[in-house]
């Protein structure tokens, strides 16, 4: 099945109001394996509205709607799609009994517009909305084509799309889909070229989506049971992660902050962050996850080289010797950090955010980057060169994203790519990259 998905208000191509509909309608047909071929924003034209139904009809196999079902004299989303699928629209009483009574719980009174909202179509059926007052519409024609019309505020859109258009989309396709989602450090070009062939597959079918410093792998299967896509999902996960080895670090979670919080806790661990460029990112994501609190107690946002000594006990002859961004700063900042929590496991980092500050051999985007755990008295440093992206906001999330991976590395006792091993005796002239 093919679908398009068409957002009606001029508000939106005004840039008034952001448009989600479209995001969240694609992430939704893409699980359930119907490809989406164009997405539409169109104002409140019918002429133009017109041109488009017939135009998105003659390619495709669902015509998704958000907006347009309002009470105003420009909202005719419904008197248009049913005109272009050859079906009228009446009065429903049920509907008027519904709205009204939806208006005397706020306190309001409907006015004569309001009525509007109450015509259903004669031939399809309406769309019930529980959550507002605009009930949404479902129209067929002769050919096999078919048309969803909902709310355009997003609330009630996800509600009825949840409760109503997706399980009568599921019906009609006559098999169980599954999907899951492979979370992949690395950018999108890189890992893709590594797994390409893995995309051509029909079914189960792979996307591969773009994020900062990491890319999502949705894989969906259509199968006879639930049992069997799930199986075939899962099966066809493991061919990505053969592949792709210890950059796959988990499956159907928000973020890797996420993975790094289930790992502490299955294996009895605590960590600390110490920080300068980045400012407590690093400790901001963790502590988003919930129940964070049991396996990190202590992030600390050492910005000026008073903090590092004091806070951490960084030695000024280091600083002074080294540079605050340098390898031998980013190892004492972390074992500095493990030591004062008490944490087995503790990250430092300190480097360049830019735009201005660049040093003799050390460009904006130079970042340094030391783990330290105290179970062994050992670690790792790395050098990170983050400067192509030119962008401080994207420089400093990339390296939050760098330091959550380490300390999922050093927790798994994974190998960390491109890194040295450290100890707290290491000898700052071995560790000055």
């Amino acid at each position: 099945m093919t679908a398009e998905i068409i957002c009606v208000g001029t508000e939106l191509l005004l840039g008034d109001i952001l448009n989600t509909n479209a995001q969240f309608l694609s992430r939704e047909l893409a699980e359930l394996g119907i490809s989406v071929l164009h997405q539409h924003v169109i104002g409140d034209n019918p002429d133009r509205l017109r041109e488009l139904v017939a135009q998105a009809r003659s390619r495709s196999d669902l015509l998704l709607f958000s907006g347009g079902l309002g009470p105003t004299g420009d909202d005719l989303t419904k008197e248009t799609v049913a005109e272009a699928f050859g079906d009228t629209l009446q009065f429903d009483e049920e509907e008027w009994a519904k709205i009204t009574a939806f208006f005397a719980r706020t306190g309001r009174t409907p006015t004569p517009n309001n009525r509007k909202q109450a015509m259903v179509p004669v031939r399809g059926h309406k769309i019930p909305n529980a959550h507002g007052t605009a009930p949404g519409a479902w129209f067929e024609d002769g050919q096999g084509h078919c048309a969803a019309l909902m709310p355009g505020v997003p609330r009630e859109m996800k509600a009825m799309w949840a409760e109503q258009v997706r399980p009568a989309l599921q019906r009609r396709q006559n098999c169980t889909i599954h999907s899951r989602t492979l979370r992949v450090l690395g950018g999108e070009s890189s890992i893709a070229s590594k797994v390409a062939p893995l995309f051509e597959s029909a079914n189960p079918t792979a996307a591969i989506y773009c994020k900062t410093g990491e890319s999502e792998i949705r894989v969906t299967a259509r199968e006879a049971t639930a049992e069997a896509a799930e199986r075939a999902c899962n099966d066809y996960l493991e061919k990505f992660r053969a592949i792709l080895g210890d950059a796959a670090y988990d499956v159907d979670v928000p973020a890797l902050e996420y993975t790094v919080v289930r790992i502490l806790r299955e294996r009895g661990l605590h960590a600390a962050t110490a920080e300068s460029c980045t400012g407590g990112m690093i400790a901001e994501r963790l502590t988003n996850v919930p129940g964070a609190s049991d396996v990190f107690g202590f992030g600390f946002v050492t910005y000026a080289e008073a903090a590092k000594q004091q806070m951490l006990g960084v030695d000024p002859a280091l600083i002074g010797r080294w540079n605050v961004i340098s390898g031998p700063v980013a190892a004492a900042m972390a074992f500095g950090a493990a030591r004062v929590s008490g944490a087995e496991l503790a990250v430092g980092i300190t480097g360049l955010a830019g735009p201005g500050g660049a040093l003799p051999g050390k460009p904006v985007g130079t970042v340094y980057l030391a783990g330290a755990d105290l179970r062994t008295r050992t670690g790792w440093l790395q050098r990170l060169a983050l400067g192509g992206y030119d962008d401080r906001q994207v420089i400093r999330a990339r390296a939050a994203l760098y330091a959550l991976d380490l300390l999922r590395r050093m927790a798994l006792g994974l190998p960390v790519p491109d890194a040295v091993p450290i100890t707290p005796e290491t000898p700052p002239e071995q560790i000055d990259l």
